[in-house]
C-alpha cells in the first residue's frame, strides 16, 4: 500500500502538511512508540517522569521548537511545536505536557518578551538541558489569576518575591521558572511584573508533589518564595506589564492544550479500533456489527472536528493572523473530545476497559485535567463570547 493511501485510511488529511513537518511527525512517533511507551505504565503507578524520556526529547529538539537557532533552537513554527506535542500525547500526555509548557509558555515568554541578554543566556539553556515552568496560579487566584497574592518588593538592584504558587507544571524537573508577582499591589493588575528565576536563587524551594488522578509522570507542584533574591535584569518585559506577558502567552499555551487533547483522543480511538478488530463475539469481531461501527464513525469525526480547530488556530498564530477566538474553541472543544472519546474506548473495551493491563482507562484519566488548566472551559466559553459580542459593536468613529 502506498503511504498516500495509509495515511488516508489513518485519517490524516493529506493536504495539511508539508514534507519538512510529515517527516518531523514521523519522527516524534517513532520516539514516542519506541521509548515512551514501553516505560508509559511505570512512570504512570509511580507517578515520576523516567529521567531518560527527558534526555531524549532535549537531545531530539523537542524542548526549543521555536527558539531561534543561534541559541541552539530549531527555529521552525509553532505548527512543528504543536504536531510534536500531539504525537507525544497520542503515546503518553504526560509527556506531551512537558514540551507543552516549555514550548508554548517558558521558551514562548522569552522570546517574546526577553531582551537580548536574557534570550541569550536562558534561551540557550532551556535548549541545551534545563526545564522551564510557568508559575502563575495561587490558591487565591486560579482563573481570577490577577488576584494574586505574591508579592515582589524592589531593594537596591534586585527584588525580594514572597509568596506560594500552586498547581506547578514541571516544578520538580524545572531550573528556570517565569513567575508573576504584584510589585505595586496598590495598582492592582497593573502591577502584576514577570520575573525569570533560576531554581539556584536564594529563597526558592519545591513545596508539595501533587496525587493526582492523571497525568501522573508530570509534576505538579507547590513553588515557594520565601524572601526570594531575584536581580533587576531578570524582570521580564516591563514592570507593570505581567499581565500583558501572562494573557497573551496563554493564548498560545490554550492551542498546546488543544494539541495534547486531539493526541491523547487519537491514543485512545487506535487502541479502540485495534481491540474491536481482535475482540471476537458471536463469531465475529465485534467491529463487525452496525452499532459499534456507528460509535467508531462518531468518534472518529469527533475527533477529526477538534484537531481541525487546533490545527486552524496553530496556522493562524504563525501567519500573524488574530487567534485567540480560535485558540478558546480549540481548547474548550478538544477537551471534551478527549474525554468524551476516551470514555467511550473504555465501553468498547467492556470489563477490560476498566482494568490498568489496557491503556484506555489512563487515557480518560488523562483526559480530564483538559477542561481545568490553562483556563477552564467556563473561561474560554466567556472568551470566545466576549470576541463575539465585542465585534459585532459598532466602531466609534
Amino acid at each position: 500500500m502506498s503511504k498516500a493511501a495509509t495515511e488516508l485510511l489513518s485519517g490524516t488529511p493529506l493536504t495539511v502538511y508539508s514534507e519538512d513537518e510529515n517527516m518531523f511527525r514521523a519522527s516524534v512517533r517513532e520516539f514516542a512508540e519506541g521509548e515512551i511507551k514501553p516505560r508509559r505504565e511505570e512512570m504512570d503507578e509511580h507517578a515520576k517522569m523516567d529521567a531518560s524520556i527527558i534526555k531524549h526529547l532535549f537531545d531530539l529538539g523537542l524542548m526549543s521548537i521555536e527558539t531561534p537557532e543561534e541559541f541552539g533552537g530549531a527555529g521552525a513554527s509553532f505548527f512543528s511545536a504543536i504536531i510534536g506535542v500531539e504525537e507525544l500525547s497520542r503515546v503518553d500526555p504526560s509527556v506531551g505536557v512537558l514540551m507543552d509548557v516549555q514550548n508554548t509558555l517558558v521558551n514562548n515568554a522569552i522570546i517574546r518578551w526577553g531582551n537580548p541578554e536574557q534570550r541569550r543566556k536562558y534561551l540557550t539553556q532551556l535548549a541545551e538541558n534545563k526545564i522551564g515552568a510557568y508559575c502563575l496560579s495561587e490558591a487565591s487566584s486560579g482563573s481570577d489569576a490577577f488576584a494574586m497574592q505574591t508579592k515582589a518588593v524592589e531593594r537596591g538592584d534586585h527584588y525580594l518575591l514572597n509568596g506560594q504558587k500552586l498547581w506547578i507544571t514541571n516544578g520538580v524537573e524545572a531550573e528556570i521558572f517565569v513567575v508573576f508577582a504584584n510589585a505595586k499591589p496598590e495598582d492592582g493588575y497593573r502591577g502584576v511584573t514577570a520575573f525569570i528565576v533560576e531554581k539556584g536563587f536564594e529563597g526558592i524551594s519545591v513545596g508539595k508533589k501533587e496525587n493526582k488522578l492523571g497525568i501522573r509522570a508530570s509534576s505538579t507542584t507547590e513553588i515557594i518564595f520565601d524572601n526570594c533574591r531575584v536581580p533587576k535584569e531578570n524582570l521580564l518585559g516591563e514592570f507593570g506589564k505581567g499581565y500583558k506577558v501572562s494573557i497573551e502567552t496563554l493564548n498560545e499555551g490554550r492551542i498546546g492544550i488543544g494539541a495534547q487533547m486531539i493526541g491523547l483522543a487519537r491514543g485512545a480511538l487506535e487502541a479502540a479500533l485495534a481491540y474491536t478488530s481482535e475482540r471476537q463475539q458471536f463469531g465475529r469481531a465485534i467491529n463487525g456489527f452496525q452499532g459499534v461501527q456507528f460509535q467508531l464513525a462518531e468518534l472518529a469525526t469527533e475527533l477529526e472536528a477538534a484537531r481541525l480547530l487546533v490545527y486552524n488556530a496553530a496556522r493562524l498564530k504563525d501567519a500573524g493572523l488574530p487567534f485567540v477566538k480560535e485558540a478558546a474553541m480549540a481548547k474548550l472543544f478538544s477537551s471534551r473530545a478527549a474525554e468524551h472519546i476516551a470514555s467511550k474506548a473504555i465501553e468498547l473495551y467492556g470489563g477490560y476497559g476498566f482494568v490498568k493491563d489496557y491503556p484506555v482507562e489512563k487515557f480518560w484519566r488523562d483526559s480530564k485535567i483538559g477542561a481545568i488548566y490553562e483556563g477552564t472551559s467556563n473561561m474560554q466559553l466567556q472568551t470566545i463570547a466576549k470576541l463575539m459580542i465585542d465585534n459585532r459593536q459598532p466602531k466609534v468613529q
